[in-house]
């Protein structure tokens, strides 16, 4: 069982940049990928993007391809997401995401995975 906790969304203008972090506790090892969705109102959730337990592999979603970086303290088992160049069309609820297993793509493949409770971002034009 994997605790997830989220911070560091907020208001920001157009061509801002924010950092989201996400804490991961609960199991006795670090060994497992940890990755950024995201969902704006009535949208359907969406892939940002994902790391794996080295931090040494990622994985991105269209949406943060060029624009936002994901990395990762495997000593304090944090996650961040470097976003920058944002748009009025990134404001979501980012929600942290944890596999089972260590592969970054199984953020994506994976039948269930361990979540956050969400931050928000909201971009102003």
């Amino acid at each position: 069982q994997v605790q997830l906790v989220e911070s560091g969304g907020g208001l920001v203008q157009a061509g801002g940049s924010l950092r989201l972090s996400c804490v991961g506790s609960g199991r006795t090892d670090n060994n497992y990928a940890m990755g950024w969705f995201r969902q704006a109102p009535g949208k359907e959730r969406e892939f940002v993007a994902a790391i794996n337990w080295s931090g040494h592999s990622t994985y991105y979603g269209d949406c943060a391809k060029g624009r936002f970086t994901i990395s990762r303290d495997y000593a304090k088992n944090m996650v961040y997401l470097q976003m920058n160049s944002l748009k009025p069309e990134d404001t979501a609820v980012y929600s942290c995401a944890a596999a089972d297993g260590g592969q970054a793509t199984e953020i994506v493949t994976a039948e269930s995975l361990y979540w956050g409770q969400g931050t928000q971002v909201t971009v102003s034009s």
